[in-house]
């Protein structure tokens, strides 16, 4: 049985006193490689070189685009103004973009997290909520105040979809860590996940072999969801 190679996007700091060096380096937590291995296969981080894209997408066989404590550039959306609150990652999107782009184009099994599905959904032409507290009236804490490793809420998962297919359930418990959520749902994405707020937690792509979505860190394995999600994208990227 073929082991799947799957690079993963990482995120990047600049360098400074008190950092973990004086000079730029790159980051990526050891529970989104774990949990590809756990699935069954060989994890790979992608450092930022957009000269690479193209080889790095003739190496790979599935493609993870991590989350991280910054936003996709408002201009990408068509958005005129810019909310308070937003921190771009100027180079590392345009590489994380470069990516997801080949990888659809090349039908190949992506899975974005948080971050990194907010990215994705854009790429597909989607627009994001800039803040979630300015445009859901009482909602629910999604940068949640308890340790990520524990659920901040639920999500209802639709019906029909390949997520839902995926976990087998209707409601699965979540980690929460973002201020930022997917606005809408262009054609060729369907949503498939829902919080109780009403907050778009999901979104997939019924026409490619494996694109999906989560707002949440199914890398934490909180619920067995989390694990069947990763089970599923690395048993599309087999074949």
């Amino acid at each position: 049985m073929k082991t799947p190679l799957i690079g993963i996007t990482m995120d990047s700091e600049d360098g400074g006193a008190g950092a973990y060096s004086k000079f730029d380096w790159y980051a990526l937590r050891e529970n989104y490689c774990s949990a590809v291995s756990f699935a069954g296969g060989i994890p790979l981080p992608l450092p930022h070189e957009p000269e690479l894209v193209e080889k790095y997408l003739d190496l790979i066989d599935g493609l993870v685009i991590t989350g991280g404590a910054f936003d996709v550039d408002p201009s990408m959306y068509g958005a005129a103004d810019v909310h308070e609150t937003v921190v771009t990652k100027d180079k590392r999107t345009r590489f994380e973009w470069a990516m997801t782009q080949g990888a659809l184009d090349r039908d190949m099994p992506l899975l974005g997290i948080c971050g990194g599905q907010q990215l994705l959904h854009v790429v597909l032409g989607g627009k994001l909520i800039q803040h979630i507290p300015d445009s859901y009236e009482n909602c629910l804490a999604h940068e949640q105040p308890n340790p990520r490793d524990e659920a901040g809420h639920t999500v209802q998962i639709k019906p029909g979809t390949l997520l839902h297919k995926i976990v087998g359930a209707d409601e699965l418990s979540v980690n929460s860590a973002h201020h930022q959520s997917v606005g809408d749902e262009p054609d060729g994405v369907m949503i498939n996940a829902t919080a109780p707020d009403t907050v778009l937690e999901g979104i997939e792509v019924p026409a490619q072999k494996f694109c999906l979505g989560v707002q949440w860190h199914p890398e934490f394995h909180i619920c067995e969801g989390d694990k069947k999600i990763f089970a599923a994208f690395i048993e599309a990227a087999r074949t």
